[in-house]
């Protein structure tokens, strides 16, 4: 980064937020040879947004959006770049099961990716399920599944680390422990200032999670507060990911699904509940850090109705933010037609898998490049 006649530091792009996406959109733009700048508040891998939490899920058969496989496959060469970078694991692929009924989301959507990208998805009966999957044969009548060979756990605060590793390396200049106040765009750029001084930038991208529509106003991006729950196995159980694979699926006599995987070697078991909303928006400088008493039930009962191998009482518990949009889809893109800022955030509780991709996607449209993708359903237009 250099500065110009007048002392204002002047980059090429500036990366507002370190995150899932920014920290692979600082290491993608830097990749290129531009001068950058990525900025952000706390620290790589810090625990006060939505990227922590030792593991995310990764699917390549996503069932949110059939236009989500093209990138959930550029995010795992990406993800394997970054390894071959770090030196780390951050990828492991186990395969995952999809459990629900016959015409449900978990299933159509699923079936649906796998028809138009020709995964190689294997549908299983619910005699074949309890055989082979013991740990998830606790089924509804008529349950199907559909087992993706590609799935697979990641690790977040690894990869984010790795990410902005490879983009300091590659020239970027980062900044840490400084917030940004706001984001100026004008007909040559735009300026990003701070407390104590300003960055003079001809594009921004702000990837700042669900800090994302404090300095983007407009976004249709709700920030709310959630738990993450881990859980042991019971007295002759086993709560290995070999017992439970990675899984979407549906929980037996209950109008809802769960997600999550079994315990990698180490660690607990990592079950979560889904939900569409609607949610009340909270400020992510004020989220309430402590788990109340009754705040566990929902979870408690879910792991029980489905799992007999895990103790249904969470044994670990920490918050997150999620940042979600009204369809659920990210918002990956320019805010108008000068192309001066690009936002890539809304993660709508399944952006994580794909934020290397995303990264590259929103260092493609800050240089003007073609995606490598269609992403019109990303638009942060729409």
């Amino acid at each position: 980064m250099r500065a110009d006649a007048v002392g204002q530091h002047v980059a090429d792009v500036a990366v507002v937020g370190l995150g899932a996406i920014g920290s692979s959109a600082a290491w993608r733009l830097a990749a290129r040879g531009l001068d950058v700048v990525g900025i952000e508040q706390h620290e790589p891998g810090h625990p006060w947004g939505g990227s922590h939490g030792r593991t995310r899920l990764f699917r390549v058969a996503c069932l949110e959006h059939p236009g989500l496989v093209p990138i959930a496959r550029r995010a795992r060469e990406l993800w394997r770049e970054l390894e071959a970078a770090s030196g780390e694991q951050l990828l492991l692929e186990t395969g995952g099961i999809m459990i629900g009924q016959p015409g449900s989301r978990i299933i159509e959507g699923t079936l649906a990716a796998a028809a138009a990208h020709d995964l190689p998805v294997e549908r299983l009966d619910a005699d074949e399920l309890a055989r082979r999957l013991p740990g998830h044969a606790r089924l509804d009548p008529g349950d199907v599944g559909l087992w993706d060979p590609e799935a697979g756990v990641l690790r977040p605060e690894a990869a984010i680390v790795a990410a902005v590793d490879a983009a300091r390396a590659a020239g970027a200049t980062i900044r840490t422990g400084e917030r940004v106040l706001a984001i100026e765009p004008d007909a040559s750029g735009a300026t990003v200032r701070f407390a104590g001084g300003d960055v003079r930038a001809r594009r921004v991208v702000v990837a700042a999670g669900p800090w994302l529509p404090q300095l983007v106003p407009g976004l249709a991006i709700t920030p709310h507060r959630v738990v993450m729950s881990w859980f042991r196995a019971r007295e002759g159980g086993d709560a290995s990911i070999e017992r439970i694979p990675l899984f979407i699926r549906s929980v037996p006599g209950r109008d809802a699904w769960i997600w999550g995987h079994g315990a990698l070697a180490g660690d607990l078991a990592k079950v979560g509940p889904e939900f569409d909303g609607p949610f009340e928006a909270d400020d992510p400088d004020a989220i309430d850090r402590e788990i109340h008493a009754g705040e566990t039930e929902g979870i408690r009962d879910l792991v029980a109705a489905t799992f007999p191998d895990l103790e249904p009482e969470p044994a670990e518990l920490t918050t997150c933010i999620m940042a979600h949009t009204p369809d659920g889809q990210f918002v990956v893109g320019p805010t108008d037609a000068s192309g001066r800022v690009v936002v890539a955030g809304g993660c709508s509780g399944h952006s994580f898998k794909h934020a290397s991709a995303l990264g590259e996607l929103a260092a493609q449209l800050a240089v003007d490049e073609p995606p490598f993708t269609e992403i019109g359903f990303l638009d942060p237009r729409r």
